[in-house]
C-alpha cells in the first residue's frame, strides 16, 4: 500500500525507481517498529505518513539545484526531510544532525547500507561544518536561527503558514505551496552575509 501511495501522490512531480521506492519503503516499515516504544511521528495512517513525511520531503528533494550538494538535515528527528532527500539525490551528500541520542540510533540503523548519507548526534550549533545547503521540517524558526547561520548558504524548510521572522539573516524567495493539504510551503532563502545590508 506504501508504494502504491507514494506513486499516486507524486505523480507528475517526482519519479522514483523501483529500488528508491523500497528503500523508502523500509525505512517506513521500521519506523513503525521503533515508534511503539520511541516517540519518532504522531503520525497514525500510511496515507498522512506518506504525504506529511516522504511526500513533503521528496518535493523539496525535485527544488534542489542540480549536482553534487553537501546538505545538512537539522533537527532531522525520524529523518525527515533528510533521509527521503538522500534517497532521491543519491549523488548528493546527506548529513542527518539529531541531538537526541536515541532517535540518532534509529537513523543509523535506517540509513544503514545508504552509501550518502551520515549521521551527526549533536546539536546542530555545535557543528564545525559548512554545507551546500541547510534543509529542515517541523523545527521552529527560534531553533533554526542559530546553527543557520554558520552552517551552509542556502536554506530550504518545510514549514506551516507562518511567515519566517525578519530577525533571520535570509532573503527568502516566494514561497512555494506544497501540492498536498493547505498552508504548508516549502521555503526557500539564501544567507546574507555579515556586510549585506537588511531591506
Amino acid at each position: 500500500m506504501f508504494a502504491e501511495l507514494l506513486g499516486a501522490r507524486l505523480s507528475g512531480i517526482v519519479n522514483l525507481s523501483p529500488n528508491q521506492t523500497a528503500t523508502l519503503e523500509a525505512h517506513y516499515e521500521l519506523l513503525l517498529r521503533w515508534n511503539r516504544t520511541l516517540n519518532l511521528t504522531r503520525v497514525s495512517t500510511v496515507e498522512e505518513a506518506v504525504e506529511r513525511h516522504y511526500c513533503e520531503s521528496l518535493f523539496l528533494a525535485a527544488h534542489l539545484p542540480p549536482g553534487i550538494l553537501r546538505i545538512a538535515d537539522i533537527g532531522s528527528g525520524a529523518g525527515f526531510p533528510g533521509f527521503p532527500v538522500a534517497i532521491a539525490r543519491p549523488d548528493c551528500h546527506v548529513t542527518l544532525i539529531e541531538s537526541h541520542k536515541r532517535k540518532a540510533v534509529f537513523l543509523r540503523e535506517a540509513s544503514r547500507g545508504v552509501p550518502n548519507v551520515r549521521v551527526l548526534s549533536q546539536r546542530a550549533e555545535t557543528v564545525g561544518e559548512r554545507f551546500d545547503h541547510a534543509i529542515s521540517r517541523a523545527v521552529s524558526y527560534e531553533d533554526l536561527l542559530k546553527p543557520v547561520k554558520h552552517l551552509a548558504v542556502t536554506v530550504d524548510l518545510l514549514t506551516g503558514g507562518e511567515a519566517p521572522p525578519v530577525s533571520m539573516p535570509i532573503e527568502w524567495e516566494p514561497a512555494v505551496p506544497l501540492p498536498w493539504g493547505k498552508y504548508r510551503f516549502l521555503r526557500i532563502g539564501r544567507v546574507r552575509s555579515k556586510r549585506e545590508p537588511e531591506v
